[in-house]
């Protein structure tokens, strides 16, 4: 039995998206306030009796109270009381929910047949329901009249106007204080036949509640939640969060599957006598040690001679050995010396990162252990009566809080095996574990299966009065098949880096130059791309379009910065870009990608919409006809650069002219400016750029000998850079915007 896939509805700014599980690791991955957190609460809250109670009103999208307070407004003053809608068909397409839906092999169809939609189901998924509804319309129906009614009375009975308001003013407000009591979350049997529908099925008359919990029996879900708390040795702050350490854990562990003094066995006695010897020994210890203080009180007469004699009784529970700070220590030095060996550190003095580390891989231990009942946790009679969950989800928020790269990667790399390591799990079919974690950290997306994510993309707003939502990405479309591009991308982001997933935008570069100075010119001359997260790859002209697939599945906005790469038409051999010479590109992604032509003529008399792709997210930048001031007077002339090297230099005539004792390629392109004209400038440049041109070098040179800030991007990359921010300022416009638009939806 696993976890198929899950459709989340009208939670928070999970309007409605679906989110396919891996039969193993499932990583949500994002830019920040993308979704990922949402849809672990609706997981947790759903699907975890205990917390259904902290599902509150600020959980249901907020575009959808517009219709949820319409309805309150229909019920105080309706047209035809008889005419009254006390139906729950006005409310479900407006309330959180969570469709769980399930593969189930034929082993295991005695845990689910309170689920089966019919008896001649023959193998299908099986679908549940669970949604935050109301319980009974007539007594909420009754108590909100009623409330917003005595408000409205006590109002009116004052003779002056106010601006004053009363509680209820609306169904909003009622239900903020009263959800609780008048919702509940109930299940639902799905129909299979709609199971792959693109969009969760509608309610119908066929659909009866269940009694009970649907997957009472059928999971264990256990929960990591972020911001794990660790207190500094100098700190009295962690006094609240002792249960996080190793040491309250073990305590936890030895008591649900260790303790001896519980559910004792044979392996038990050994340490039962010890204790018990200990116990007699230190008994008569008391004895002695009390006996003289005793004895003076029994000298007052006291006890008297019917009175019961002072008798000192000690108790031993090994469970309070591990009771102090100390319980957990650590070693620090490696020494066969019993004097050095004596010098340990007590837990909290150790690292956040690993207590945290040690933290969470003891935690999966103890759930794991809990599931497959091991120890004294299987002999109790709740553990021994109740069959162990065919399924165990272990939920794990943001596990990269306070470990460094290596760590998190040790951590995910780990977590799942441990989770597996028992003789009746490992690669048994019969009991299933699924892990799923949410993360902000590309090192942890890194070391996982490309297949495994989940990227949660901020949809772009189409206006002001439209609320922020997000849309699911399975990157198992993405990187799931066996086509080169698929392979292409995964490898190339094995070898780079994976921040692109959580970015808020990306630049495409084409070569080392580009990649260590776009981000200067972004620093010094763009501020508010600077305060953005972009992720910017250095991949050549001729590849990039091959990462297209991945840029368009994940919509995020993507400048590419690639080179003209002319050639001849003919032979195809390169060629100095200059207008009306019948050449083309070379350039793949100009070719196959943004904008789809090859004729150098057509590409350099593109407008700048033309660079645009037609989702409107990405924008190709490629050197163009540009203006120079070559000649120390107010006269311009135009050139066309073939690559961002010639077009930097053209950029900054005034600074590479004043360079001295450069070498290499630097050095030519210095050279090549002091000649008499534009033109043969130009063409010493194109030569200079051959195959064996050092464009690392002369990037390394000039950050060494110039000031990053003195330098102007070329026309292009500032047209570029120019679309990216006013493309992240508009989405970000909106969202502002929008989230007002929002308040006033709840007035």
């Amino acid at each position: 039995m696993k976890i198929a896939y899950i459709d989340i509805q009208n939670f928070r700014k999970l309007k409605s998206c679906r989110i396919g599980f891996d039969d193993k690791n499932t990583i949500f991955v994002g830019a920040n306030n993308s979704g990922k957190t949402s849809a672990m609460d609706a997981l947790i809250m759903f699907l975890k009796k205990t917390k259904r109670k902290d599902i509150s009103t600020t959980d249901i999208t907020i575009s959808n109270w517009q219709g949820i307070n319409q309805i309150g407004s229909s019920w105080i003053a309706p047209e035809d009381e008889d005419k009254l809608d006390l139906s729950l068909d006005a409310w479900r397409p407006l309330l959180p929910s969570l469709d769980v839906w399930l593969s189930v092999d034929d082993s295991h169809i005695h845990y689910v047949s309170h689920i089966l939609p019919t008896l001649d189901w023959e193998g299908s998924l099986l679908g549940v329901r669970l949604i935050l509804e109301p319980k009974n319309l007539e007594e909420l129906y009754k108590s909100y009249k009623k409330a917003y009614s005595a408000a409205k009375q006590t109002l009116e009975a004052r003779s002056e106007d106010s601006k004053l308001t009363l509680w209820p003013n609306s169904m909003r407000d009622f239900l903020d204080r009263k959800l609780h009591t008048f919702f509940t979350v109930t299940a639902y049997v799905l129909d299979p036949i709609h199971s792959e529908n693109n969009k969760p099925q509608s309610f119908t008359e066929h659909m009866d509640p269940l009694e009970g919990d649907p997957f009472d029996g059928l999971f264990k879900i256990d929960i990591i939640n972020a911001q794990r708390g660790f207190s500094d040795p100098n700190s009295d702050e962690g006094a609240i969060n002792t249960d996080r350490r190793l040491s309250s854990q073990l305590r936890g562990y030895f008591d649900q599957h260790l303790n001896p003094n519980e559910l004792p066995d044979v392996s038990d006695l050994d340490a039962l006598e010890a204790i018990d010897a200990a116990k007699t020994a230190f008994d008569e210890k008391l004895k002695c040690s009390f006996s003289e203080a005793i004895g003076e009180l029994e000298g007052l007469s006291y006890p008297g001679f019917s009175d019961p004699q002072i008798l000192l009784s000690s108790k031993i529970n090994p469970l309070e050995g591990l009771n102090h700070e100390s319980a957990v220590q650590f070693k620090v030095i490696k020494s066969d010396d019993p004097l050095v060996n004596e010098l340990c550190l007590p837990e909290k003095y150790n690292g956040l990162g690993y207590q945290n580390l040690i933290s969470m891989l003891f935690n999966l231990i103890r759930f794991r252990d809990e599931w497959m009942r091991v120890g004294k946790a299987g002999q109790r009679e709740e553990g021994g009566a109740k069959p162990i969950e065919p399924l165990h989800l272990m939920l794990i928020e943001e596990p990269e809080a306070h470990l460094h790269a290596q760590v998190q990667q040790v951590f995910i790399k780990k977590a799942y095996g441990m989770l597996r390591n028992h003789d009746e799990l490992g690669d048994s079919k019969q009991f299933t574990t699924q892990m799923v974690i949410s993360t902000h950290s590309s090192h942890i997306a890194h070391e996982t299966e490309f297949t495994t994510l989940r990227y949660f993309n901020r949809k772009p707003l189409e206006n002001a009065l439209e609320v922020p939502s997000a849309t699911v990405v399975n990157m198992s479309a993405t990187f799931g098949d066996s086509g080169d591009t698929s392979k292409f991308a995964s490898r190339y982001l094995k070898t780079t880096h994976c921040d692109l997933f959580f970015a808020d935008a990306v630049i495409l570069v084409e070569g080392p130059v580009e990649r260590m100075l776009v981000p200067h010119f972004i620093r010094h001359h763009y501020p508010e791309l600077d305060k953005s997260y972009i992720s910017l790859l250095e991949i050549g002209g001729s590849h990039a379009h091959r990462l297209r697939p991945l840029i368009e599945d994940l919509g995020i906005p993507t400048l590419v910065i690639t080179d003209l790469d002319s050639i001849e038409a003919t032979s195809n051999r390169k060629a100095r870009p200059i207008k009306d010479n019948d050449l083309k590109t070379g350039n793949h992604t100009l070719k196959k990608w943004v904008p789809a032509k090859d004729s150098l003529d057509e590409i350099l008399a593109l407008d700048d919409e033309d660079k645009i792709s037609s989702t409107g997210m990405v924008r190709v930048a490629y050197p163009c006809e540009t203006s120079v001031r070559y000649i120390a007077n107010n006269q311009t002339e135009t050139a066309i650069p073939y690559t961002f090297e010639d077009a930097l230099v053209l950029a900054n005539i005034p600074i590479f002219k004043s360079m001295t004792d450069k070498k290499g390629l630097l050095k030519k392109m210095v050279d090549a400016i002091h000649k008499e004209s534009l033109d043969e400038a130009c063409q010493d440049m194109f030569d200079a750029l051959d195959a064996n041109a050092k464009k690392a070098e002369m990037a390394l040179e000039l950050l060494y000998t110039t000031e990053p800030s003195e330098l102007k991007a070329p026309q292009y990359i500032q047209d570029g850079l120019v679309w990216l921010k006013s493309t992240l300022i508009s989405r970000s416009s909106f969202i502002k915007t929008s989230s007002a638009s929002a308040e006033a939806i709840n007035e």
